[in-house]
């Protein structure tokens, strides 16, 4: 699976960050505790959501590790994809994950990940950020309009799937959040879980599953792609993946007594509360990178 394109430069200015970022000085004592507490923020979120890590790994990496910009990518695909394998390992052993389905929209997606790249180097900025904005609210209004979960050919009530007619509604939601990854450069579960429980019908929970995986191989291809960029802090590294583990693990167990529909709920709350700071962060902070 190829990797995930790098982060555009309306994602990068969405958080203010430009597109290079010099290490600050920081002390060793401060840069650990930075990490250590970022690492259990990125952790609780992937274990209870299957997502939201891959969006603020970068941005805690830079401004609360001090790490540049050219380390802070591969250091944040390593701790998203560890932490995202270890938030997986409960579901997998409960049987969540649709691996059929994982595959499929995880495939396509990566192909169609370049062409959204493509198309955001042709447009300003702000309209991308704008876009990803309007984008988290339609999907975020969505999640807390629709009540219960909806069902259909990729999730049929005794638990099968019905290819015929989930086939290529997994082959298109793929393309489309693949493309959408691209062109906003960021993405991961804010863009899979809607898709899986809006488009193809999952349960939260299995979605949640579902997108661990496809998080997982992502970042793993987008590590080896991005580990030459720069040299990787790996002591930083490490404090940052052990506490985004124990933050998973615990998020996990926790996720696994949620009703699905508050833990659906808290996802839409999430995704919207992302949108209007990327919406403020566009007005305010204009991409000019």
């Amino acid at each position: 699976m190829a990797g995930p394109p790098r982060p555009s430069r309306a994602a990068l200015a969405a958080f203010g960050l430009p597109g290079r970022t010099a290490r600050r000085a920081a002390g060793p004592g401060a840069v650990m505790i930075a990490a250590i507490g970022f690492g259990l923020l990125i952790g609780i979120l992937l274990g209870l959501f299957g997502g939201g890590g891959s969006i603020l790994a970068v941005p805690a990496l830079v401004y609360g590790a001090g790490l540049s910009l050219a380390a802070a990518v591969p250091t944040a695909l390593l701790v998203v994809g560890v932490s995202a394998a270890t938030a997986l390992l409960p579901r997998l052993r409960a049987g969540l994950v649709r691996w059929r389905i994982a595959g499929i929209v995880g495939g396509t997606g990566a192909a169609a990940a370049f062409a959204g790249a493509a198309v955001n180097r042709l447009l300003d900025p702000r309209l991308v950020l704008a876009g990803f904005a309007v984008l988290m609210v339609v999907a975020g209004l969505r999640m807390l309009r629709d009540a219960g979960d909806c069902g259909g050919d990729c999730a049929l009530p005794g638990g099968g799937v019905n290819w015929r007619g989930c086939l290529p509604k997994a082959v298109a939601a793929g393309l489309a959040v693949g493309f959408l990854t691209g062109l906003f450069g960021v993405g991961g579960g804010f863009l899979i879980i809607p898709a899986l429980v809006l488009l193809l019908g999952l349960t939260m929970p299995a979605a949640v599953a579902t997108s661990l995986v496809i998080i997982v191989a992502n970042s793993a291809a987008g590590f080896v792609a991005h580990v030459g960029d720069a040299a990787v802090d790996y002591r930083v590294a490490a404090a940052f993946t052990l506490a985004a583990i124990l933050g998973s693990l615990a998020a996990g167990r926790i996720a696994a007594r949620l009703p699905t529909e508050r833990l659906r709920r808290a996802f839409a709350w999430l995704v919207l509360a992302v949108a209007v700071f990327v919406g403020v962060q566009t007005v305010l902070n204009p991409a000019t990178v």
